[in-house]
């Protein structure tokens, strides 16, 4: 492979005006575009929207149509497939041809599709357009080739359904009408020829009007008048009498001889009409059906009917068997049903045994032998959408241990009552013959604060486990700002330490929940913390003032002090004034108080919450993070950042975005202070603050650039404003934190060069350093800010640059470490950025709100001097900057849970274009740096519960020993800048760019232009065939993915456009080139970028058609047979081409279909397969030949031998005499 130098930048993708530095290392990458390819691989959930349905009994299989125009099929559990029409008309009927092992699908824009079930792909084999007539009704006879079709016209087609062809037999309905009627009978509603004779073609219209056709004399026999309008129709398997259901709710029954009165007319569910009253009014009866059996009366089934005066009644399904009438009521408008009979013969005994009910939120089997009717357990996942998902999280190839760990205590929340012990009914189809290397787990998020933790591996999706995190907050109406809110609980960022189990959750009212995996039960207290995360501008009347303001006292809100035992102990509340008090409310949800009791499972840790200021809620949270073995969680919002010690429960830091960056923030921020507004709920329908703003993005996603001042406005950072955000001006002086308050003192930078950039960082970070020194941090702010306007005034309109501090460094990377220092002005293309004081500067810089988009802890350098790496957390904004905070921790024992943990800005700020989605380190290798952990233990094994001296577990101490060797390891002799080499990498992915950054010296050693007409919408490192790259999904739906560390681009694929929102929201890279997102409210789509997973995928599917006999017939008995002559029709005599012609073309087009590619794949394997024959006939033809040629050299050899010694005793003895010899 070719080898890529990590500080060389790639030609013709990276603009960057830097020369590369001289590699000290070369990284092969392994990577290639032969290793990728993009592919679905299968679909979880409800089908959405779902309009048909049908089932085959011999094979068992279960197909849904939807109105996307997609077809799920369903067999035994794990035996899911999916399908979709090439145009998204929605699916009106779907028929089987029994035990066949095809499907005909009737669309909404009048076409039918054959399918082939026989592939494990289904594919279209031929498609049938009309183009004059509207399809309202097919109807398929059992074991027959010939499919009718019902218009709205009224009139019937007849169609070959081997061939797709159309017969010229035509049933018009002007024919089937009587000739004195005068008007038209409606369009077909339904079709059904008569069990015991297949001459007979029932026609129902929708006016009520019944036609009894006679096929072979081409003529109506009888016919059947009803006063109400038709829904359809149902035969009695002996053929002699058939039922109808009406849109007044009524059945009638009719006598196949006798058309002139009904047999029975009734309302099931109305009263009988009194003298002189008319009969009471009922909703339609959509559908009925008639099965018989044996024993027993038969069942008469249908759907609704139930009278119109009985508010609040829910959609049902009424069986009546006798003088028994069950109604069962359903919690969604049905759709279908089906009775689920063992035989497919029509005029034999059904004696059905279930009932499949198609609701629109939900799939319901009736269990019919069972008293009481009870349901089925439905073993398919589709209770996804149970309550709307909001979030979803993919973890492939994560430890094994986790699915049975997930498993045990979620058997124990599964165990339901009520529910038949039958076996599920659909149990058709086959299994895959392989399956996954690795396991999969999908955590989903749900607007009722639920989470599910499904097994994905393989091709299946099972549910394990659901925890509810809203059971620790009290039932009682919330206070006034959940008005904000229609789901307050409602999920939006989930993450999670696999090794660990640690598990945090991020809810939509401010609410973050700390979870630790625990096998027992417990009761215990909630620790909470209320944090008061928002940036306040004080006014000050100049920024040359020397009136020191009074020192700020922290809130009780915003302070988690670290006690002796380690647990919060309340500090007294202090503010400047009642009115600043007055603006800091209560958080939106409120925790229970006192012991709770704690399942086995994930059991409550901590939980902090954002509180409300100034009566507007806090703004959503974008980013999450934890990492384990740090014992720190970190996340952020368009208002800032907040930093927590879950081992202590104590708020570490609390700071506005733009304190992050201390006296170097690039901006000139306004404070525009909108009126209070309802906030957007946060469910599945609507999308929220942040969806709104991914809309504004969708609509202009074309990024501005201030050339002169190399200021990037990124999408994101210029309209994600959120209600709560108190900003800040920049013309005013260096505004002070009241709201945002730390016991964690915030320290300097010590022994870095540049001391007094340091000291500026420390001061703007002044509302996290404790009390004592707070007096002093002001008064060198002020001094700071004199000297900064002093400057500004002599320099004029010329603005100060930030430049690398060393020769040589990328002037992509903005290290401030330098500050006050001159330097030329910056090519634009560099991705530097300068700022003016001047009147004259770009209004491009003026902006209101910058928010915290993505957050990383990990062991890295986070300055350029740094001699070995540290803890850090790493910040990416909505704007495009990167800072590193340093994070000082104790030593682990009781020093950890008794001393806080420190921490303290770095002075590195590194900058791209765009809102930053992902970071990501890689080692000097190209390898990715996985984070540390703390690994889970089991408190009942007593070899892994054993505690060290300092009370620390084995495991978390082996963790810190494991940190302190990489340490030295890492040291170098002499830690100086020349002996410094680079060691890390770190992948920064944006909107718009790409950058990989070289470390310690932050030198920008590859750089990338993802877009310039769209955005990314999510990116991630992921590991794919032993090696990482980037994959990036972008807005236009093209899916990207590019090498590591060289940024070479390897796939680019136009797979999805960016239709919903939703799927932005919800899409998530894992590791093994696996993905997935939320195709439709109630489905989940997984596909694949590995190629290696592409071929195998074959294999991994399910088989849907497997051979099977058909039931035998009913056997006609001997006197039955005797006395009557069964009526055999030929039906290609019929409706064949030499009896009834051609149909006109202007009809219906026919369209040939594909095949499939198992089709497509058998003919070149076949192709392949002569060809190979071929060529060994060609091949054994040579070595025939190779050895007659060898056997004839050798003839001539011997020719040659046998010639020569002929001619030595010719000369031996020719002078001889015949006495000498």
């Amino acid at each position: 492979m070719k080898k890529f130098n990590f500080k060389k930048v790639l030609d013709g993708l990276t603009s960057s005006s830097a020369p590369p530095a001289k590699p000290e290392t070369e990284i092969t990458e392994t990577l290639g575009s032969e290793h990728f390819q993009v592919s679905k691989t299968v679909r979880h959930g409800f089908p959405y929207q779902p309009t048909a349905m049908a089932y085959d009994p011999v094979q068992h299989i279960l197909a849904i149509g939807c109105k996307s125009g997609s077809i799920r099929l369903f067999g035994r559990p794990g035996v899911d497939c999916h399908v979709m029409h090439d145009n998204d008309a929605a699916v009106l009927q779907l028929i089987f041809l029994v035990n066949e092992g095809a499907l005909v699908s009737v669309c909404s824009d009048d076409s039918l599709h054959l399918w082939n079930l026989r592939q494990k792909r289904p594919a279209i084999l031929h498609s049938l357009k009309y183009n004059r007539e509207r399809i309202t009704y097919c109807h398929l006879p059992f074991q027959s080739k010939w499919l009718y079709i019902g218009t709205e016209r009224g009139n019937v087609h007849i169609a070959n359904i081997e061939s797709f062809v159309l017969s010229g037999y035509v049933i018009n309905w002007n024919k089937a009408i009587e000739l004195s009627q005068r008007t038209h009978p409606g369009p077909v509603v339904s079709l059904s020829d008569n069990p015991t004779d297949s001459s007979k073609l029932l026609i129902g219209f929708e006016t009520g009007m019944i036609v009894q056709w006679d096929l072979k004399t081409k003529a109506a026999e009888c016919r059947y008048a009803c006063e109400q309008t038709l829904h359809s129709l149902a035969w009695h398997h002996e053929g002699k009498q058939f039922m109808c259901s009406h849109s007044d709710g009524s059945l009638t029954v009719w006598n196949y001889r006798s058309p002139s009165k009904p047999a029975q007319v009734f309302q099931p569910h109305g009263h009988p009409a009194q003298k002189g009253s008319k009969p009471e009014a009922c909703r339609p009866i959509m559908k009925v059906a008639w099965p018989t059996q044996r024993t027993g009366d038969p069942f008469i089934v249908f759907s609704d009917g139930l009278p119109y005066e009985r508010s609040g009644r829910r959609p049902c399904i009424t069986v009546m068997q006798g003088k028994s009438v069950t109604v069962l009521e359903m919690e969604y408008p049905v759709v279908n049903f089906l009775p689920v009979s063992s035989t497919p013969w029509p005029n034999d005994f059904q004696d059905p045994y279930a009932i499949i009910v198609l609701l629109e939120n939900d799939l319901v089997v009736i269990d019919l032998t069972t008293p009481g009717y009870p349901c089925f357990q439905n073993p398919y996942p589709m209770d996804l959408h149970e309550s709307p998902v909001t979030c979803c999280t993919y973890y492939a190839d994560c430890p094994p241990e986790m699915i049975p760990a997930f498993y045990t205590v979620g058997s124990r929340q599964q165990k339901k009552t009520g529910f038949s012990d039958k076996n599920w009914p659909v149990k058709g189809g086959e299994w895959g013959t392989s399956t996954c290397s690795y396991p999969e787990i999908i955590i989903t998020g749900h607007a009722d604060g639920s989470l599910k933790f499904w097994d994905a591996s393989a091709v299946t999706l099972q549910l394990l486990y659901k925890l509810r995190t809203s059971k620790i907050f009290e039932k009682q109406p919330l206070n006034q700002s959940t008005e904000y809110e229609e789901d307050p609980f409602a999920i939006v960022k989930i993450a999670m330490c696999c090794e660990s189990r640690i598990l945090c959750v991020a809810g939509t009212s401010g609410h973050v929940i700390v979870y630790r995996y625990n096998k027992v039960e417990t009761t215990v207290d909630v620790p909470t913390l209320e944090i008061a995360l928002v940036y306040e501008v004080d006014d000050l009347d100049s920024p040359d003032t020397d009136q020191i303001p009074p020192p700020m006292q922290p809130p009780s809100s915003s302070v988690g002090s670290a006690g002796s035992g380690g647990m919060p102990s309340p500090s007294p509340h202090h503010s400047t004034s009642s009115e600043g008090a007055e603006k800091v409310g209560s958080p939106l949800l409120k925790v229970k108080s006192g012991p709770q009791k704690m399942v086995p499972g994930y059991q409550v840790d901590l939980c902090a919450q954002l509180v409300t200021v100034e009566g507007e809620p806090p703004s959503q949270i974008l980013c999450l993070a934890i990492n384990s073995l740090y014992g720190l969680m970190a996340f952020g919002n368009m208002q800032g950042l907040a930093i927590v010690d879950i081992i202590q429960k104590t708020t570490l830091l609390n700071l506005g975005t733009p304190d992050l960056y201390g006296s170097a923030d690039p901006y000139t921020r306004t404070q525009p202070r909108s009126p209070q507004r309802k906030k957007p709920p946060a469910g599945l329908g609507d999308l929220g603050e942040a969806q709104a703003v991914e809309q504004e993005r969708c609509r202009s996603p074309t990024t501005e650039r201030d050339e002169s001042n190399g200021v990037c406005l990124s999408p994101t950072g210029t309209t994600r404003k959120k209600l709560a955000d108190i900003k800040r001006n920049r013309n005013q002086p260096r505004p002070r934190m009241s709201k945002a308050h730390s016991t964690a003192s915030m320290e300097g930078n010590g022994g870095d060069d540049s001391d007094d950039m340091n000291s500026s960082l420390s001061m703007s970070w002044g509302s996290s350093v404790s009390r004592l020194f707070r007096t002093e941090l002001i008064k060198a702010e002020a001094m700071l800010r004199r000297q900064r306007s002093s400057s500004t005034s002599s320099v004029g309109s010329q603005s100060p640059k930030v430049t690398p501090k060393c020769a040589g460094t990328d002037p992509h990377v903005a290290s401030h470490k330098c500050p006050g220092r001159d330097s030329p002005k910056a090519d634009s293309k560099d991705g530097s950025f300068s700022r003016s004081r001047s009147s004259s500067m770009s209004s491009l810089e003026n902006v209101s709100a910058e928010g915290i988009n993505c957050l990383s802890f990990t062991e890295s350098y986070t300055r350029k001097t740094d001699p070995v790496t540290s803890p850090c957390l790493w910040v990416g904004t909505t704007l495009g900057s990167v800072l590193v905070i340093v994070l000082n921790l104790p030593p682990q024992g009781d020093q950890r849970l008794t001393q806080p943990v420190i921490v303290s800005p770095s002075g590195t700020i590194l900058r791209l274009k765009g809102a930053i989605l992902a970071m990501s380190f890689l080692d000097c290798n190209g390898m990715t740096i996985p984070p540390l952990f703390a690994k889970w233990e089991d408190p009942k094994k007593k070899d892994e519960n054993r505690e060290t001296k300092d009370g620390q577990s084995m495991n978390q101490r082996r963790g810190w020993q494991q940190l302190q060797h990489l340490h030295r390891q890492k040291a170098p002799s002499s830690p100086t800048t020349e002996t410094i080499s680079d060691r890390q990498f770190v992948v920064i992915c944006s909107e718009k760019q790409a950058k990989v950054i070289s470390l310690p010296s932050q030198t920008c050693a590859y750089k990338l232009n993802i877009t310039e007409t769209s955005f990314v919408c999510k990116a991630d490192v992921v590991s794919i065939a032993n090696s990482v790259c980037l994959a990036c999904f972008l807005a236009n739906g093209h899916i990207m993915t590019f090498s590591l560390p060289s940024l070479r681009p390897l796939l680019d694929s136009d797979f999805l456009p960016l239709a919903d929102m939703r799927i932005a929201q919800t899409f998530s890279f894992s590791n093994c080139g696996q993905a997935l997102y939320l195709c439709t409210p109630s489905e989940i789509q997984r596909i694949t970028l590995a190629a290696d997973t592409c071929e195998s995928l074959q294999e991994m599917l399910c088989e849907l058609f497997l051979p099977v006999d058909t039931p035998e017939g009913p056997k006609q008995s001997f006197f039955k047979g005797l006395f009557s002559s069964p009526s055999i029709v030929d039906k290609e005599e019929l409706f064949g081409e030499a009896a009834s012609g051609k149909a006109s073309r202007s009809v219906a087009k026919h369209i040939p279909g594909t095949g499939g590619i198992e089709g497509v794949k058998a003919e070149s394997g076949s192709a392949m397969a002569e060809v190979q024959k071929a060529r060994m006939a060609l091949v054994e033809r040579g070595e025939k030949l190779s050895e007659l040629e060898e056997r004839t050299e050798a003839l001539k050899v011997g020719s040659e031998l046998y010639a020569s010694s002929a001619h030595q005793v010719m000369e031996k003895y020719k002078n001889k005499k015949w006495y000498q010899l």
